[in-house]
Formats: structure tokens, sequence, C-alpha cells
């Protein structure tokens, strides 16, 4: 039996480990590290029947004889985590973003470069059925080589967490560019296969602002029955909540305003990057449209052709540019097809749009030696990197240039900064 342990045993890690279990291999999470056991044995008395507590996750890593690590904490300590695993060579399924500042990403880095890392990152949209069936027919040729890609995140949902609940505080998550578009910065890179040359950015907070003071919270609010965003509105009148499988979970229990002097997080932003050939993507999140205004993917342009597609409508289209034909490449019948939840997807296998379950076989295959990650580490400190850049752009009004890490770790040693 493979032994596995837990850092921050919450919704997100849970599914995963939901994941694990469907392919009825011979494993059992022994061990976790969470604030919230009490809780947790409370809630899922079962599940946590046979795992060990540990005071934190150095004692867990030293004391319960594991096989695998899983890390689903408050970002700001995934890299922490990360480093403290690699150093046991121990398979790991690493949570995104893997660091939230430069110092982080640096310093994972160098730690990757010691060892093999066995890691697999929570990346499911690279590994969701549509772009898995996408990387293939544009490595295919078919529309010719990438000119231009635009692609698009509307969050019909998740926008309220991003400024109710604890992930409007970026000093954890390290803001929206590293807590969302992380994803799919790291899918675009992959169906693109290179690299940026140049990254510039912009961002914009122009609904979810407003005068209400720090710390109101929804229910404490004079407006609580009349505001679109409250708790009781979001389900009465917009029929989102209903979509959640545990609200607990997801909010806390305790909603704060989204309209307070400090709610944080941008709620609109736009990136470019540029290619060494010239090929540029324009990337764009937004974090108020609702219900059929949903979309995520990516158009990608070619002189022979068009290639489309949206994980929310689950299909993929190819416009055949010298021919009129049009292909359109239906999966709706997979389960792939979003429904609303936090999750991304639907059950039967479709959480994250069938990432999830992809993640959880490469991780597996790390347990049992049975076959390599698909989602690396270095594919995380890549998407971490074209995310800070994209931050740094913003906040400074300027391309940033991109350059590996290990490039960028020798300018600071030359440059006298230690790391």
């Amino acid at each position: 039996m493979k032994r596995i342990g837990i850092v921050g045993y919450g919704s997100r890690i849970r599914r995963m480990a939901e994941e694990l279990e469907r392919f009825g291999r011979d494993i059992a999470v022994v061990a976790a590290v969470d604030p919230a056991e009490q809780d947790l044995r409370e809630r899922y008395p079962e599940r946590m029947a046979g795992v060990i507590f540990y005071p934190d996750a150095t004692a867990m890593l030293d004391e319960a004889g594991l096989d695998g690590v899983m890390i689903g904490t408050r970002c700001n300590i995934h890299t922490e985590l990360a480093i403290q695993v690699l150093e046991r060579d121990l398979p790991l399924y690493l949570e995104k973003p893997v660091s939230i500042e430069e110092e982080q990403l640096l310093r994972l880095h160098a730690a990757s470069q010691r060892r093999e890392p066995k890691v697999v990152v929570g990346f499911p949209l690279r590994l969701s059925t549509l772009a898995r069936e996408a990387k293939a027919i544009l490595d295919s040729g078919t529309i010719g080589t990438i000119e231009n890609v635009q692609a698009i995140n509307n969050v019909p949902f998740y926008g309220s967490n991003y400024y109710h609940g604890w992930m409007r505080d970026d000093s954890l998550t390290g803001g929206l560019w590293l807590q969302k578009a992380t994803h799919d910065l790291d899918y675009l890179t992959h169906l693109v296969g290179q690299l940026p040359e140049r990254i510039v950015a912009v961002e914009s907070k122009t609904v979810f602002t407003g005068d209400m003071p720090a710390g109101l919270s929804c229910v404490d609010c004079p407006h609580y029955t009349t505001c679109p965003e409250s708790q009781y509105n979001l389900f009465t009148l917009q029929g989102i909540m209903d979509t959640l499988e545990n609200e607990e979970d997801w909010w806390g229990g305790q909603w704060r305003c989204s309209f307070a002097v400090d709610t944080g997080n941008h709620d609109a932003a736009t990136a470019i990057l540029q290619y060494p050939s010239g090929a540029h993507l324009t990337y764009t999140q937004n974090f108020y449209a609702r219900r059929t205004a949903a979309k995520r993917g990516a158009s990608f342009i070619g002189y022979k052709g068009t290639l489309e597609f949206d994980w929310y409508r689950g299909e993929i289209v190819v416009h055949h540019h010298l021919s009129g034909r049009v292909e359109r490449h239906d999966y709706s019948g997979r389960e792939i097809a979003h429904t609303g939840r936090p999750g991304g997807g639907s059950s039967g296998g479709g959480a994250h749009f069938g990432g999830d379950m992809e993640l959880a076989r490469d991780f597996l295959n790390l347990l049992f030696g049975e076959g390599e990650s698909r989602a690396t580490l270095e594919d995380g400190l890549i998407s971490a990197q074209l995310c800070l850049m994209a931050k740094r752009s913003c906040e400074t009004n300027a391309f940033q240039t991109y350059a590996p890490l290990s490039m960028r770790q020798r300018e600071l040693a030359n440059a006298g900064v230690r790391r």
C-alpha cells in the first residue's frame, strides 16, 4: 500500500483524493497537517478514521513513513512546503500557483535543480479532453503555424469568492494573475509550444469597488436583501449558490462585502505575449460575467485555418481558410462541459473538464513508478514566472522581457543580491 500525507486538507485536495480513489489502486491517506482537524473529523468521520494529524509538515515528513505528499494549503506557503518534500525525494502533488513572488520562485527553481523532481502541479486545463484534442490538431499542422492567439476567461461564478472570501487577500494568493491566470497561461504555453519574448499587461478594478466599511460582513450589511452580490441574492435571484456542493468549504461561512474599501483584487485584466517569431497572444480575464456569458477558451489562428474551443460548451471548431470547410468536434457526450460548479465541471469524470482525473492518474503513476507527470514543476515555475511578469508590467506600465530563471538567478548574483 502507498501511504499518502496531505498538508492542507481543504475541499480542493479532498476532491483530488477522491479522484485518486476512483482508480482502485492500493493507496491510503494516512497523515495530514491542518489546523481544522476537529472540524474535519466531525464532518468526514469515515474519511478521517485512519488519518493521523501532525503539528506541522516537518513532523509529518519525518515520522509518517510516506510514499507521497499532496499540498493544498494557502498559496503563500506552497513554495516552502514543496522544497521540504523535494529534499526528501518524494512524489508530490502541488496545487497552483507554485510560488507567489519572485524570491519564492527562484528558491523553488534552485531546489528543483538539485534532483529530478517527481511532481504533478494542479494544472487540470492542460490535461482536459478539449486541450489534449486541440493540441493534437494544432501539432498536426492543420491550421499551419500559429500566428495569433485570442484567449478569454469570462468567470461566471468564482468571482464572488475572489471578493467575498479569503482569496480577496492577495498576500495569501499573490493576486488574480497568480490565482486564476496561472491556469490559462499554462495551458496556452502548452498549446502554443513556445515561450514568449516579452509581456505587457493592464488590469482594472471598476466593478467590485466602493466605500462600504472595511471588514463588513454580508449578513451585517443594511443592503443584505437588495445587494446582487450578497449570499441572499446569489441564491434567490441568480440561482448560483445552489450549485455549491459545500458552502462552508468555499466561503468559510462568513462572506465579506465585495463593495468595501478592503475588497482587494482586480476585476478584469489583459496580457499580451509576443513570441520570437513575431506572433502574439492576447489573454483577458474578467470576474463579473454571469450565466451564459461564461466563456473560457481560445482561438488559434494560422494562415491555413483557425481552431477555437470553449470549455463551457464542450466543443472544438476548426475553420479551414482555403477550402471553406468547417469541422465541429462535439465532446458534450463526454460529460466535460461546465455545469457551473466551483470544481470546474460535471460529475462522472468531468471535474475541471476531465483534467482532474488525468492529474490523479499522473500522481498515481509517480507513486507506483509507472509513468511521468504531464504537468511538471517546470511547467508550474514557468506559469508563475509569466504571471509575475504580467503583474509587474501592470505595476510599472512597461513591457517585461522573458528570461529563463537560471539566467535571472545569475543576474541577481552578479548584482550582489543573495537568494
